[in-house]
Protein backbone atom coordinates (compact mmCIF):
# COMPACT_ATOMS: atom_id res chain seq x y z
CA UNK A 1 0.00 0.00 0.00
CA UNK A 2 1.65 3.09 -1.10
CA UNK A 3 1.39 5.33 1.83
CA UNK A 4 2.58 2.26 4.37
CA UNK A 5 5.41 1.37 2.04
CA UNK A 6 6.82 4.91 1.86
CA UNK A 7 6.22 5.52 5.79
CA UNK A 8 7.70 2.46 7.27
CA UNK A 9 10.74 3.01 4.84
CA UNK A 10 11.42 6.22 6.56
CA UNK A 11 10.41 5.24 9.93
CA UNK A 12 12.88 2.45 10.10
CA UNK A 13 15.37 4.48 8.76
CA UNK A 14 14.70 6.36 11.67
CA UNK A 15 14.34 3.91 14.25
CA UNK A 16 17.50 4.06 15.59
CA UNK A 17 17.43 7.57 16.11
CA UNK A 18 13.98 6.95 18.72
CA UNK A 19 17.15 5.12 21.09
CA UNK A 20 18.93 8.42 21.26
CA UNK A 21 15.60 10.92 21.40
CA UNK A 22 14.46 8.22 24.47
CA UNK A 23 16.56 10.76 27.09
CA UNK A 24 14.57 14.23 26.17
CA UNK A 25 10.96 12.80 25.64
CA UNK A 26 8.52 14.52 28.13
CA UNK A 27 8.17 11.93 31.03
CA UNK A 28 4.42 10.38 31.01
CA UNK A 29 2.44 10.06 34.12
CA UNK A 30 2.74 6.15 35.56
CA UNK A 31 -0.21 4.25 35.86
CA UNK A 32 -0.97 0.49 36.70
CA UNK A 33 -2.60 -2.52 34.92
CA UNK A 34 -5.29 -2.29 37.21
CA UNK A 35 -6.26 1.21 36.64
CA UNK A 36 -5.86 0.74 32.80
CA UNK A 37 -8.67 -1.56 32.72
CA UNK A 38 -11.53 0.31 34.74
CA UNK A 39 -10.11 3.48 32.83
CA UNK A 40 -13.59 5.47 31.38
CA UNK A 41 -14.02 8.68 29.28
CA UNK A 42 -15.16 11.76 31.57
CA UNK A 43 -18.61 12.69 30.69
CA UNK A 44 -18.97 9.89 28.08
CA UNK A 45 -19.96 6.64 29.61
CA UNK A 46 -20.11 3.88 27.12
CA UNK A 47 -17.72 5.55 24.66
CA UNK A 48 -15.62 2.84 23.74
CA UNK A 49 -14.30 -0.85 24.77
CA UNK A 50 -11.43 -3.37 24.10
CA UNK A 51 -12.02 -5.26 20.55
CA UNK A 52 -11.18 -8.63 22.83
CA UNK A 53 -13.97 -8.28 24.70
CA UNK A 54 -16.62 -10.48 25.41
CA UNK A 55 -19.58 -10.67 22.35
CA UNK A 56 -22.37 -9.34 24.46
CA UNK A 57 -20.00 -6.20 25.53
CA UNK A 58 -19.02 -5.29 22.55
CA UNK A 59 -22.80 -5.90 20.98
CA UNK A 60 -24.16 -3.35 24.13
CA UNK A 61 -21.63 -0.79 22.24
CA UNK A 62 -23.04 -1.59 18.68
CA UNK A 63 -26.30 -1.44 18.78
CA UNK A 64 -29.54 0.03 21.23
CA UNK A 65 -31.77 -2.50 22.91
CA UNK A 66 -34.48 -1.78 19.70
CA UNK A 67 -31.83 -2.71 17.12
CA UNK A 68 -30.41 -5.52 18.85
CA UNK A 69 -32.58 -8.23 17.40
CA UNK A 70 -33.22 -6.72 14.08
CA UNK A 71 -31.60 -7.13 10.73
CA UNK A 72 -28.44 -4.65 10.12
CA UNK A 73 -26.43 -3.17 7.25
CA UNK A 74 -22.68 -3.14 8.21
CA UNK A 75 -20.12 -1.57 6.06
CA UNK A 76 -16.35 -2.21 7.51
CA UNK A 77 -13.57 -0.25 5.97
CA UNK A 78 -10.11 -1.03 6.38
CA UNK A 79 -6.75 0.69 6.24
CA UNK A 80 -4.54 1.66 3.54
CA UNK A 81 -3.17 4.98 3.28
CA UNK A 82 -3.59 6.84 -0.07
CA UNK A 83 -5.22 3.62 -1.01
CA UNK A 84 -8.33 5.02 0.66
CA UNK A 85 -8.71 6.56 -2.13
CA UNK A 86 -10.41 3.01 -3.40
CA UNK A 87 -12.88 3.05 -0.86
CA UNK A 88 -14.02 6.90 -1.75
CA UNK A 89 -14.61 6.22 -5.05
CA UNK A 90 -16.37 3.10 -4.87
CA UNK A 91 -19.04 4.92 -2.03
CA UNK A 92 -19.34 7.36 -4.58
CA UNK A 93 -19.91 5.00 -7.57
CA UNK A 94 -22.63 3.16 -5.42
CA UNK A 95 -24.35 5.91 -5.06
CA UNK A 96 -24.68 7.05 -8.42
CA UNK A 97 -25.58 3.49 -8.95
CA UNK A 98 -28.94 4.07 -7.12
CA UNK A 99 -28.34 0.69 -4.81
CA UNK A 100 -26.64 2.24 -1.92
CA UNK A 101 -28.16 1.28 1.35
CA UNK A 102 -28.22 3.13 4.57
CA UNK A 103 -26.03 0.93 7.23
CA UNK A 104 -26.84 0.23 10.52
CA UNK A 105 -23.52 0.25 11.33
CA UNK A 106 -19.95 1.35 9.52
CA UNK A 107 -17.01 0.57 11.17
CA UNK A 108 -13.45 1.92 10.35
CA UNK A 109 -9.31 1.30 10.91
CA UNK A 110 -6.66 3.84 10.13
CA UNK A 111 -7.56 5.08 6.59
CA UNK A 112 -10.84 3.71 6.97
CA UNK A 113 -11.97 5.67 9.94
CA UNK A 114 -11.13 8.90 7.68
CA UNK A 115 -13.83 7.89 5.33
CA UNK A 116 -16.30 6.30 7.94
CA UNK A 117 -18.00 9.50 9.52
CA UNK A 118 -18.72 10.42 5.81
CA UNK A 119 -20.05 6.83 5.16
CA UNK A 120 -22.12 6.77 7.81
CA UNK A 121 -23.86 10.22 7.35
CA UNK A 122 -24.77 9.26 3.70
CA UNK A 123 -24.37 10.08 0.31
CA UNK A 124 -24.73 14.50 0.99
CA UNK A 125 -21.19 13.92 2.35
CA UNK A 126 -19.76 12.28 -0.83
CA UNK A 127 -18.09 15.30 -2.08
CA UNK A 128 -16.10 15.21 1.33
CA UNK A 129 -14.59 11.82 0.12
CA UNK A 130 -13.83 12.82 -3.03
CA UNK A 131 -12.11 16.56 -1.72
CA UNK A 132 -9.94 14.74 0.68
CA UNK A 133 -8.63 11.99 -1.54
CA UNK A 134 -8.43 13.58 -4.83
CA UNK A 135 -7.63 17.49 -4.12
CA UNK A 136 -4.45 17.17 -3.26
CA UNK A 137 -5.26 18.26 0.27
CA UNK A 138 -4.18 15.04 1.64
CA UNK A 139 -0.78 15.37 0.35
CA UNK A 140 0.14 18.14 2.77
CA UNK A 141 0.07 15.42 5.31
CA UNK A 142 3.37 13.85 3.94
CA UNK A 143 5.26 17.24 2.81
CA UNK A 144 8.94 18.35 4.36
CA UNK A 145 9.65 15.06 6.68
CA UNK A 146 11.75 16.85 9.37
CA UNK A 147 14.26 14.32 11.34
CA UNK A 148 14.26 16.56 14.44
CA UNK A 149 10.05 15.44 14.69
CA UNK A 150 11.36 11.79 15.41
CA UNK A 151 14.00 12.55 17.31
CA UNK A 152 11.98 14.73 19.74
CA UNK A 153 9.33 11.95 19.88
CA UNK A 154 6.17 13.86 17.29
CA UNK A 155 6.78 11.70 14.66
CA UNK A 156 8.07 12.32 11.09
CA UNK A 157 5.39 14.56 9.35
CA UNK A 158 5.13 17.04 12.78
CA UNK A 159 3.43 17.63 15.70
CA UNK A 160 -0.50 17.52 15.09
CA UNK A 161 -0.74 17.80 11.32
CA UNK A 162 -2.83 15.15 10.71
CA UNK A 163 -4.72 16.57 13.48
CA UNK A 164 -4.69 19.81 12.23
CA UNK A 165 -6.51 18.15 8.65
CA UNK A 166 -8.91 16.46 10.21
CA UNK A 167 -10.06 18.87 11.81
CA UNK A 168 -10.95 21.07 8.97
CA UNK A 169 -13.93 18.20 8.31
CA UNK A 170 -14.94 17.52 11.96
CA UNK A 171 -16.71 20.34 12.40
CA UNK A 172 -19.54 21.40 15.15
CA UNK A 173 -22.40 20.39 12.00
CA UNK A 174 -20.49 17.03 11.51
CA UNK A 175 -21.07 16.22 14.97
CA UNK A 176 -24.61 16.92 15.63
CA UNK A 177 -25.60 14.75 12.27
CA UNK A 178 -23.19 12.14 13.64
CA UNK A 179 -25.23 13.05 16.99
CA UNK A 180 -28.71 12.79 15.34
CA UNK A 181 -28.50 9.21 13.45
CA UNK A 182 -26.61 7.98 16.68
CA UNK A 183 -30.20 8.69 18.26
CA UNK A 184 -32.21 6.85 15.30
CA UNK A 185 -29.98 3.65 16.74
CA UNK A 186 -27.47 3.52 14.11
CA UNK A 187 -23.80 3.24 14.98
CA UNK A 188 -20.11 4.49 13.93
CA UNK A 189 -17.54 2.29 15.27
CA UNK A 190 -13.89 3.48 15.04
CA UNK A 191 -10.28 0.92 15.72
CA UNK A 192 -7.67 2.75 17.54
CA UNK A 193 -4.22 0.60 19.39
CA UNK A 194 -3.96 1.06 22.86
CA UNK A 195 -0.13 0.75 22.76
CA UNK A 196 0.07 1.10 26.57
CA UNK A 197 -2.16 -1.87 26.98
CA UNK A 198 -1.13 -3.49 23.31
CA UNK A 199 -4.72 -4.10 22.45
CA UNK A 200 -6.90 -3.07 20.01
CA UNK A 201 -9.55 -0.51 21.42
CA UNK A 202 -13.42 0.27 19.50
CA UNK A 203 -14.84 3.66 20.02
CA UNK A 204 -18.44 4.38 19.91
CA UNK A 205 -18.28 7.79 17.70
CA UNK A 206 -22.30 8.46 18.31
CA UNK A 207 -21.98 8.29 21.78
CA UNK A 208 -19.15 10.58 21.70
CA UNK A 209 -20.58 13.08 19.57
CA UNK A 210 -24.25 12.89 21.57
CA UNK A 211 -22.38 13.46 24.57
CA UNK A 212 -22.59 17.14 24.93
CA UNK A 213 -19.16 17.13 27.04
CA UNK A 214 -17.26 20.70 26.46
CA UNK A 215 -14.68 18.49 24.20
CA UNK A 216 -16.66 16.33 22.23
CA UNK A 217 -15.17 18.20 18.96
CA UNK A 218 -11.69 17.46 20.00
CA UNK A 219 -12.16 13.33 21.55
CA UNK A 220 -14.04 12.81 17.80
CA UNK A 221 -10.93 14.13 16.21
CA UNK A 222 -8.24 12.89 18.57
CA UNK A 223 -10.09 9.75 17.95
CA UNK A 224 -9.88 9.70 14.07
CA UNK A 225 -6.62 11.03 14.24
CA UNK A 226 -5.38 8.01 16.47
CA UNK A 227 -6.35 5.06 14.16
CA UNK A 228 -4.68 7.08 11.12
CA UNK A 229 -1.28 7.53 13.17
CA UNK A 230 1.56 5.27 12.30
CA UNK A 231 3.92 5.27 14.80
CA UNK A 232 7.23 7.11 14.20
CA UNK A 233 5.66 8.19 10.98
CA UNK A 234 2.91 10.69 12.99
CA UNK A 235 2.61 11.50 16.41
CA UNK A 236 0.32 9.06 18.87
CA UNK A 237 -2.62 11.09 20.34
CA UNK A 238 -3.45 11.02 24.24
CA UNK A 239 -6.72 10.41 25.35
CA UNK A 240 -7.46 11.93 29.01
CA UNK A 241 -9.39 9.11 31.31
CA UNK A 242 -9.63 8.49 34.57
CA UNK A 243 -9.71 5.66 36.85
CA UNK A 244 -11.68 6.41 40.69
CA UNK A 245 -10.30 9.46 40.97
CA UNK A 246 -7.05 9.18 39.35
CA UNK A 247 -6.76 10.75 36.10
CA UNK A 248 -3.89 10.43 33.62
CA UNK A 249 -3.51 9.78 29.58
CA UNK A 250 -3.49 6.45 27.09
CA UNK A 251 -1.35 6.39 24.25
CA UNK A 252 -3.38 5.54 20.92
CA UNK A 253 -1.54 5.03 17.58
CA UNK A 254 -2.62 3.37 14.47
CA UNK A 255 -5.88 0.66 14.64
CA UNK A 256 -4.22 -1.36 11.79
CA UNK A 257 -1.53 -2.21 14.39
CA UNK A 258 -3.70 -5.06 15.76
CA UNK A 259 -6.53 -5.44 12.91
CA UNK A 260 -6.61 -3.98 9.20
CA UNK A 261 -10.06 -3.96 9.28
CA UNK A 262 -12.85 -4.56 11.63
CA UNK A 263 -15.73 -6.65 10.84
CA UNK A 264 -17.08 -8.61 13.90
CA UNK A 265 -15.66 -9.18 17.32
CA UNK A 266 -12.33 -11.32 17.66
CA UNK A 267 -14.38 -13.32 20.74
CA UNK A 268 -16.93 -14.30 17.91
CA UNK A 269 -14.55 -14.93 15.16
CA UNK A 270 -12.05 -16.98 17.06
CA UNK A 271 -15.34 -19.29 17.87
CA UNK A 272 -18.35 -21.27 15.77
CA UNK A 273 -20.50 -18.30 17.36
CA UNK A 274 -24.26 -17.61 16.55
CA UNK A 275 -25.05 -13.61 15.65
CA UNK A 276 -28.62 -13.53 17.14
CA UNK A 277 -30.59 -11.19 14.09
CA UNK A 278 -34.13 -11.30 13.44
CA UNK A 279 -34.07 -9.64 9.95
CA UNK A 280 -32.46 -9.84 7.02
CA UNK A 281 -27.99 -8.76 7.69
CA UNK A 282 -25.52 -8.16 5.37
CA UNK A 283 -21.73 -7.49 5.66
CA UNK A 284 -20.06 -5.11 3.20
CA UNK A 285 -16.19 -5.23 3.25
CA UNK A 286 -14.02 -2.53 1.52
CA UNK A 287 -10.60 -3.37 1.70
CA UNK A 288 -8.52 -0.25 0.63
CA UNK A 289 -5.52 -2.30 -0.53
CA UNK A 290 -4.57 -5.46 -2.09
CA UNK A 291 -5.41 -8.76 -1.12
CA UNK A 292 -3.43 -11.14 -3.66
CA UNK A 293 0.47 -11.61 -3.13
CA UNK A 294 2.17 -9.49 -6.28
CA UNK A 295 5.93 -10.74 -7.27
CA UNK A 296 9.12 -8.58 -7.00
CA UNK A 297 12.61 -9.32 -6.65
CA UNK A 298 13.24 -8.08 -2.80
CA UNK A 299 16.28 -5.94 -2.59
CA UNK A 300 18.53 -7.07 -0.50
CA UNK A 301 18.79 -4.46 2.30
CA UNK A 302 17.38 -4.03 5.98
CA UNK A 303 14.29 -1.27 4.56
CA UNK A 304 13.43 -3.28 1.60
CA UNK A 305 13.06 -6.52 3.73
CA UNK A 306 11.53 -5.37 6.48
CA UNK A 307 9.15 -3.02 4.26
CA UNK A 308 8.32 -6.17 2.48
CA UNK A 309 7.81 -8.36 5.69
CA UNK A 310 4.94 -5.45 6.22
CA UNK A 311 3.09 -5.73 3.26
CA UNK A 312 2.67 -9.79 3.23
CA UNK A 313 1.94 -9.70 6.71
CA UNK A 314 -0.59 -7.36 6.77
CA UNK A 315 -2.07 -9.04 3.33
CA UNK A 316 -1.88 -12.59 5.52
CA UNK A 317 -4.34 -10.87 8.43
CA UNK A 318 -6.64 -9.39 6.10
CA UNK A 319 -7.47 -12.49 4.47
CA UNK A 320 -7.00 -13.92 7.32
CA UNK A 321 -9.98 -11.84 9.26
CA UNK A 322 -12.25 -11.80 5.79
CA UNK A 323 -11.77 -16.01 5.73
CA UNK A 324 -13.10 -15.93 9.50
CA UNK A 325 -15.79 -13.37 8.93
CA UNK A 326 -16.78 -14.95 5.72
CA UNK A 327 -17.07 -18.72 7.59
CA UNK A 328 -18.83 -16.77 10.64
CA UNK A 329 -21.42 -15.31 7.89
CA UNK A 330 -22.01 -18.13 6.01
CA UNK A 331 -22.98 -20.34 9.05
CA UNK A 332 -25.10 -17.31 10.30
CA UNK A 333 -26.82 -16.93 6.94
CA UNK A 334 -25.82 -13.15 6.38
CA UNK A 335 -24.76 -11.78 3.25
CA UNK A 336 -21.21 -11.44 2.63
CA UNK A 337 -19.97 -8.95 0.11
CA UNK A 338 -16.29 -7.88 -0.09
CA UNK A 339 -13.97 -5.37 -2.62
CA UNK A 340 -10.75 -4.41 -2.39
CA UNK A 341 -7.63 -3.16 -5.01
CA UNK A 342 -7.21 -6.26 -7.85
CA UNK A 343 -5.06 -6.80 -10.84
CA UNK A 344 -7.08 -4.81 -12.86
CA UNK A 345 -6.47 -1.58 -10.14
CA UNK A 346 -3.52 1.32 -10.76
CA UNK A 347 0.07 -0.19 -10.15
CA UNK A 348 1.23 -0.06 -6.46
CA UNK A 349 4.81 0.90 -8.16
CA UNK A 350 3.04 4.13 -8.90
CA UNK A 351 2.27 5.51 -5.44
CA UNK A 352 4.72 7.72 -3.52
CA UNK A 353 2.87 8.17 -0.48
CA UNK A 354 -0.72 10.10 -0.78
CA UNK A 355 0.68 11.03 -4.44
CA UNK A 356 -2.18 12.98 -5.15
CA UNK A 357 -1.63 11.72 -9.42
CA UNK A 358 -2.17 7.80 -7.52
CA UNK A 359 -4.96 8.89 -5.45
CA UNK A 360 -7.17 10.29 -8.37
CA UNK A 361 -6.72 7.09 -10.25
CA UNK A 362 -7.76 5.11 -7.43
CA UNK A 363 -10.54 6.58 -7.01
CA UNK A 364 -11.93 6.36 -10.46
CA UNK A 365 -10.93 2.44 -10.27
CA UNK A 366 -13.75 2.31 -7.26
CA UNK A 367 -15.88 4.86 -9.18
CA UNK A 368 -16.08 3.01 -11.99
CA UNK A 369 -16.67 -0.10 -9.83
CA UNK A 370 -19.12 1.39 -8.03
CA UNK A 371 -21.33 2.42 -10.61
CA UNK A 372 -21.92 -0.65 -11.90
CA UNK A 373 -23.72 -1.59 -8.37
CA UNK A 374 -22.80 -5.18 -9.17
CA UNK A 375 -19.02 -5.22 -8.41
CA UNK A 376 -19.29 -7.24 -5.24
CA UNK A 377 -17.40 -10.29 -4.78
CA UNK A 378 -19.16 -12.63 -1.80
CA UNK A 379 -16.76 -15.05 -1.25
CA UNK A 380 -12.55 -14.63 0.15
CA UNK A 381 -10.94 -15.04 -3.61
CA UNK A 382 -8.68 -18.11 -3.41
CA UNK A 383 -4.90 -17.64 -2.84
CA UNK A 384 -2.83 -17.87 -5.90
CA UNK A 385 -1.66 -21.30 -5.33
CA UNK A 386 -4.98 -22.83 -4.68
CA UNK A 387 -6.46 -21.17 -7.72
CA UNK A 388 -3.05 -22.79 -9.72
CA UNK A 389 -3.65 -26.36 -8.06
CA UNK A 390 -7.33 -26.23 -9.05
CA UNK A 391 -6.31 -24.98 -12.86
CA UNK A 392 -3.96 -28.58 -12.76
CA UNK A 393 -6.88 -30.45 -11.69
CA UNK A 394 -9.06 -29.36 -14.12
CA UNK A 395 -6.95 -30.00 -16.69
Amino acid sequence: MGFRQVSLRMAVAFGLAGQVAACGSVPRTPYSAEQAALATIPGVPGARVFADASVDTIAALAANPERRLKGFTYLALSGGGGDGAYGAGVLNGWTASGKRPEFTLVSGVSTGALIAPFAFLGPAYDPYLTEFYTSGVAGELVASPNLANVLFGSGLFGDGRLRSLIDRYVTADLLKAVAEEHAKGRRLLVVTTNLDSQRAVIWNMGAIAASGVPNARELFRDVLAASASIPAVFPPQFIDVSAGDTRFQEMHVDGSVVTPVFTLPQSLLLRDGRIRTGGKAEIYVVINGRLEPDFEVTKDNTLSIVERSFTTASRARSRATLTATYALARANGIGFNLTYIDENGPKASAAKGFDTAYMRALYDAGLEKGRTGTFWQHTVPASPVLRETASVVAH
